[in-house]
């Protein structure tokens, strides 16, 4: 595909050079003759790198304070506001360093399967690896739908080569991501990391779906074949999210992003961005094989002489990562939508090793730990992290909240009430000890505990309330040894996991007090300082 005049004087952007909704092939040639290190793998699948940022920079994040928004956010270390003439001085620093380059590549897509909440989204960006990354996370327009596609209703200017001035106010480095709610749109100075742009869409998308009472959730979501009954599993970077969503038994609405509205749920992206690290073929073979050719693989090691990728390489980052279009995953549902889910999933990864590896939750328990968010960071996922680490992040995706984790919570418990969904933790982290000195369960238990919950076997299986939490402990699911269902048991001195589980409860607590204004006595109870031989 030759570059195209196409028109981006609206933006005060007058390169000749512009590739429109250019085709993967086009893309991956752009990207071996001008990318720096770009090549392919013996897959076929694109190899790039995004330079010194190899994941997010969270506290680099910027939301434009704007009086017809700014009662709606949640102002704080999340939110961090931006006056608007200092996003205006980034916009127009980006602009500058677009003007400067001979060819620009240009995404024009959609943001959500359902037609009567998708967005379309405009991308304008310098790399083409950054326009192939976009291209498979987005939802990719038919020729019909691209000559309609009109103006956009979110843009995103990808200045990202180029660094933020420190000194124009609001600057902390030389990295910014900043949001503009009223023009919806995205400026980035200062990280190359391909996964800003889909995490700013996703976060246009958490402030504007509550206005129409409408639930963003950070989880990745499947259903039965030939049902339309689906299943969400809510969970952070790395606890197996996206790994658990690539079941060959069930269809795939998708692994990280949805809505959940009164007809059911729809996937946001038109793609998946799994994790590679340690990836292979026998484990999941499904995120295996669609890293072929026209997915990109980021920031992985390869063998110069034959191309092959070692996934088991981290020297670059931990945070290594494949994206693909959904359609590579033969059992995707296309379009991407489903119905109401029957089971509610929160995947955590527990670095204590004090959480069982399945509970059944209460939605007064749903709330709380849904607002609490709790897991461990894994090495990579942001910048600076380079072992797990306790953390909580409300609602699962805290980065991405825009409102105050009070209303997606509400938003969620009331889903859960209307369509009657079973709510399960699953601890995907530690057992027989705390990081370190236990191990992390097996893939293939949390699979059959999994499985179990859709085959609905676990929802008569016999439980056992646990001291600290208050939680309901599934204590028997065939495939799985008894003997790791009880975390307590599974560890060589039961007085070292009391003082843990104390730790984690009173860690819990603490936490909560950030939110006890915002929920009901019921929710608060329902937290571990309840219990009366807790903390």
């Amino acid at each position: 595909m030759e570059p195209t005049m196409f028109d981006l004087a609206d933006y005060k952007i007058d390169v000749t050079n512009v590739f429109r909704n250019a085709s993967p092939a086009t893309l991956v040639e752009e990207s071996l003759r001008y990318e720096k290190g770009a090549t392919l793998a013996d897959t076929g699948a694109l190899i790039a790198y995004s330079g010194d940022k190899t994941g997010r920079s969270p506290k680099d994040k910027r939301v434009v304070r704007h009086a017809d928004s700014a009662d709606d956010v949640w102002w704080g270390p999340i939110n961090i506001g931006l006056d608007e003439t200092a996003f205006f001085v980034n916009r127009e620093r980006a602009i500058d360093y677009l003007n400067t380059r001979e060819r620009l590549y240009v995404v024009d897509a959609f943001a959500g399967w359902d037609p009567d909440y998708r967005l379309k989204v405009r991308v304008i960006c310098a790399r083409p690896y950054h326009a192939l990354f976009m291209h498979n996370m987005l939802i990719r327009p038919t020729n019909e739908e691209l000559q309609d596609f009109g103006e956009p209703d979110c843009v995103i200017l990808n200045a990202g080569a180029f660094p933020a001035n420190r000194y124009t106010t609001g600057m902390t480095s030389k990295t910014s991501v900043d949001l503009s709610l009223e023009r919806r749109e995205v400026v980035i100075l200062g990280t190359q990391y391909a996964g800003e742009m889909k995490k700013a869409v996703f976060t246009l998308m958490n402030y504007l779906m509550p206005r129409q009472e409408v639930l963003p959730m950070h989880c990745s979501a499947t259903a039965a074949r030939d049902s339309e009954r689906s299943s969400i599993l809510f969970g952070l970077s790395g606890t197996g999210k996206t790994t658990l969503s690539a079941d060959p038994q069930r269809e795939l609405i998708g692994d990280d992003e949805h809505c959940w509205t009164d007809q059911g749920i729809f996937n946001i992206e038109g793609g998946c961005y799994a994790k590679a690290i340690y990836l292979t073929a026998e484990a999941e073979p499904q995120i295996f094989d669609a890293l072929r050719y026209g997915a990109v693989l980021e920031n992985v090691v390869y063998d110069k002489a034959d191309h092959h990728v070692d996934f088991d390489d981290s020297s670059i980052t931990e945070n290594t990562r494949g994206a693909y279009p959904i359609n590579y995953i033969p059992n995707a549902r296309i379009p991407c939508t489903a119905g109401h889910p029957s089971d509610v999933i929160f995947l955590t990864c527990d670095a204590f090793g004090v959480l069982p590896p399945v509970s059944r939750l209460t939605r007064e328990q749903a709330e709380y730990h849904f607002i609490s968010g709790y897991t461990a960071k894994v090495a990579g996922t942001e910048v600076g992290v380079t072992e797990p680490e306790a953390t909580f992040s409300p609602c699962f995706g805290g980065p991405f909240l825009v409102w105050h984790p009070g209303k997606y919570a509400q938003l969620l418990s009331k889903r859960i009430t209307d369509h009657h969904a079973n709510v399960w933790l699953i601890n995907t982290g530690w057992i027989g000890g705390a990081y370190g000195e236990g191990h992390r369960i097996e893939l293939k238990h949390t699979r059959t505990i999994l499985d179990a919950i859709h085959s609905g076997t676990l929802a008569d299986a016999p439980l056992e309330q646990e001291a600290w939490f208050g939680l309901s402990v599934v204590t028997a699911c065939p495939g799985v040894p008894d003997k790791i269902l009880v975390p307590r048991n599974t560890w060589k001195d039961p007085a070292a996991y009391d003082a843990t589980a104390r730790k984690l409860a009173t860690l819990f607590h603490d936490n909560f007090k950030n939110f006890a204004d915002g929920v009901t006595k019921a929710v608060l109870a329902a937290g571990p300082a309840a219990q009366g031989s807790g903390v």
